[in-house]
């Protein structure tokens, strides 16, 4: 028994086997099938016989769709040209894509609409400084962020409007709204309609879920009367129907009183959005802050209201959105927005071909879908900043 207890202190004391694995071994790469493009593919195209035939299904429709498209608005498309004749079929072209030298000769008017030639420039400055807001407030770590609000919310309103209307005091000639058009008006209706929507739909929110029943009651009826009418209807209700019951002295401008439409129609259906996050707010953050002294607005602004927002953000997203793309409907009321000025520049005779309608919706369409997808990514990565929190 010791001879036997001997030899295994010996061994002990000489160290580990030479079968023995004395440290652990590097970790192998995963198979080729799970990782990289291969494993994407495997995992979100092949995963079952119903995406495998989803996949087919999508593959054979892009490539019945998408070679089309590709071929008319790049390889056929005609790019450079003065008039009609060079947008039509001729012997040496039997083919004819999208007419993109009519977009070109006309984009001056897509853009300007009617607005003078030479006051252009005051134009271009305002899509300066709207550009500058905008990304002052959509950087989420830009420096001073307070002065950005206050940029945003005084002074750039108030510098666009001397630009756009004019001031003759300091030289700059008054241009009448009637003189708008193209992308300076739709950019003009969507940016007050977004802009103005979200603080009247938190107050209207708010007003639905007090406890005062006169603001409860105006809030309730306001909402419901509101969604209850098509867009077209509160339009036609502030351009035609409202100067009807004013004096003439007191009638507004015919664009304001479409911003004015549009500010309240999309404010009625975020009040509902707003509403939906604050029901989500479990009661007992309202007691937490009672608990803390807070007053009834510090506890919205500071512990409620961020909370129901970031609960909120894909439908606030979608309102925004579809609101930029209903923007479209003010030209019913004779107001002279991008889509109308496209639909005036193709039945020019100058430019009247079989590819020219077609030519001016397929920039409209990229035009709206460059804005709408790209406030939808920003949303995402808003979205994704908010929610690192709960990840953690």
């Amino acid at each position: 028994m010791s001879d036997m207890a001997t030899t295994t202190d010996t061994r002990l004391m000489a160290g580990p086997p030479s079968f023995v694995q004395t440290r652990p071994l590097d970790p192998l790469p995963p198979p080729m099938k799970d990782s990289g493009a291969i494993g994407w593919v495997r995992q979100n195209l092949f995963s079952s016989p119903l995406n495998i035939a989803l996949t087919l299904v999508c593959a054979l429709l892009i490539a019945w769709v998408v070679p089309p498209i590709i071929k008319f608005m790049l390889i056929d498309a005609v790019w450079d040209g003065a008039s009609r004749a060079d947008c039509v079929v001729q012997p040496d072209r039997p083919q004819v894509g999208a007419c993109w030298a009519f977009v070109i000769d006309r984009i001056g008017f897509f853009t300007y609409g009617f607005y003078p030639i030479d006051q252009r420039w005051r134009v271009d400055v305002f899509f300066a400084l709207l550009a500058f807001g905008v990304g002052w407030m959509a950087w989420l770590d830009a420096p001073r962020r307070d002065l950005g609000v206050i940029y945003f919310f005084i002074v750039m309103p108030v510098l666009s409007v001397i630009l756009l209307l004019g001031l003759p005091a300091i030289r700059l000639p008054s241009v009448s709204t009637e003189q708008w058009g193209g992308v300076l008006v739709t950019i003009v209706v969507a940016t007050v309609g977004i802009v103005a929507s979200l603080p009247l739909g938190i107050l209207l929110a708010l007003g639905r879920r007090s406890e005062m029943p006169a603001v409860r009651m105006f809030s309730i009826i306001f909402i419901e009367f509101v969604r209850g009418v098509p867009l077209i209807t509160v339009l036609f209700m502030a351009s035609v129907m409202l100067p009807l019951f004013v004096p003439d002295a007191w009638s507004p401008d015919k664009l304001l009183r479409a911003l004015i439409g549009v500010a309240l129609f999309s404010a009625a259906y975020m009040a509902e959005v707003v509403r939906a996050g604050l029901q989500a707010i479990p009661k007992g953050q309202y007691e937490a802050a009672m608990a803390l002294g807070l007053g009834y607005w510090r506890m919205m602004i500071l512990i409620v209201l961020p909370q129901a927002l970031k609960i909120t953000i894909p439908n606030i997203v979608n309102n925004t959105i579809g609101l930029f793309k209903d923007t479209t409907l003010v030209f019913i009321v004779g107001i002279f927005d991008f889509l109308k000025s496209i639909e005036v520049g193709r039945i020019d005779p100058n430019w009247a071909t079989p590819v020219t309608s077609t030519t001016g919706y397929a920039f409209a369409a990229v035009f709206y879908f460059i804005f709408c997808y790209s406030m939808s990514r920003y949303a995402r990565y808003v979205e994704f900043r908010v929610a690192a929190g709960d990840r953690r």
